[in-house]
């Protein structure tokens, strides 16, 4: 569960971030080709790790990407494993 002080993702050009302190952000960093979303890297500070704050930002990339109609390619190895943890969101893939 999120801290509901973390719960805020504000997006940015090419990045999702979640403020946890001053100058302390989650992100999850992207860029698009086409109709594809890369998720290029997504980092959280050592000592906010363990509260769902990656899949937080990931999901809202995902939600983002399905917005836009676009396909998603997972590059960094979280988002790999996130959607490997979600079958359900196969349709959203791009095909590599």
């Amino acid at each position: 569960m999120v801290d509901p002080a973390f719960a805020n993702v504000e997006q940015r050009a090419n990045m999702f971030l979640i403020r946890l302190a001053p100058g302390k952000y989650a992100y999850l960093k992207y860029h698009l080709e086409g109709e594809t979303m890369h998720i290029d890297a997504t980092f959280t500070p050592e000592e906010h790790r363990g509260r769902g704050l990656a899949e937080r930002l990931t999901r809202a990339a995902i939600e983002y990407a399905r917005e836009k109609g676009f396909k998603v390619m997972p590059n960094c190895s979280y988002a790999k494993r996130y959607f490997e943890r979600h079958p359900e969101l196969r349709e959203m893939l791009a095909s590599e």
